[in-house]
């Protein structure tokens, strides 16, 4: 099953954001509001997004600000919908990290087809930059021969604990949450039940310590989540 695709959108006008979310639903994916840029931020470091719409007029934090919080993450595009369509805005957000730009008021297809067109590159350009085998401190993982191996012993890994450790081995120095983790490899919404996570997450650190008796290789961040250790 694919993983559903989650959009956020920051924008303060009730009508338009109604709008926007139910273009986004037609089109499959799952829409999140945000009313003002400091609900946004709160939004994106809770969980994981496939996408960002922000408009830039917003109260509390406006879109430019949330931009610059926003520099340098690059796991996900972000459209800007502004009615502040002057070029000097455009390029100035464009280069700030922006993905796209669409002009208010705008038409309903183009929207759908712009968000579906970044997802696209997006998926793109997340397959094409992972290596096929991943290595940290001893731990090699190799996406085609689907085998992980600890200081040459050859691990044997269930399906979702191939994936867990493979999400974990994608970005080694993020925290993924538990909703994270659940999200990306069961492909399904979290509901805040962490017994499955837990239950595999110890069967996984069981199987990489009877390996490498001595070694840890993934770490607990006290009320945040999982991550490779340094």
């Amino acid at each position: 099953m694919n993983n559903p695709i989650h959009i956020l959108v920051a924008e303060d006008d009730s009508d338009i954001s109604r709008l926007l979310c139910s273009i986004i639903k037609k089109s499959g994916y799952i829409p999140q509001p945000a009313f003002s840029g400091t609900e946004a931020l709160l939004y994106l470091q809770q969980r994981q997004w496939s996408m960002l719409l922000l408009d830039l007029m917003l109260p509390g934090m406006t879109g430019e600000e949330l931009l610059q919080q926003l520099e340098g993450r690059d796991d996900m595009p972000i459209i800007i919908i502004s009615a502040k369509g002057e070029p000097k805005t455009k390029v100035s957000v464009l280069r700030g990290g922006a993905s796209d730009f669409i002009t208010k008021p705008f038409d309903i297809e183009e929207v759908s087809a712009r968000i579906d067109s970044q997802l696209r590159l997006y998926a793109r350009i997340a397959q094409s930059a992972l290596p096929n085998v991943l290595k940290h401190n001893g731990l090699v993982l190799d996406q085609d021969a689907k085998t992980v191996t600890v200081d040459g012993a050859e691990l044997n890994l269930t399906a979702r604990e191939f994936e867990i450790l493979l999400l974990l081995m994608s970005a080694p120095k993020k925290v993924f949450t538990k909703s994270n983790l659940y999200e990306r490899v069961w492909g399904e919404p979290f509901y805040g039940d962490d017994n499955i996570i837990n239950v595999h997450m110890s069967n996984l650190r069981g199987k990489l310590a009877k390996a490498a008796p001595g070694s840890e290789f993934i770490e607990t961040v006290w009320g945040m989540g999982y991550r490779l250790k340094p």
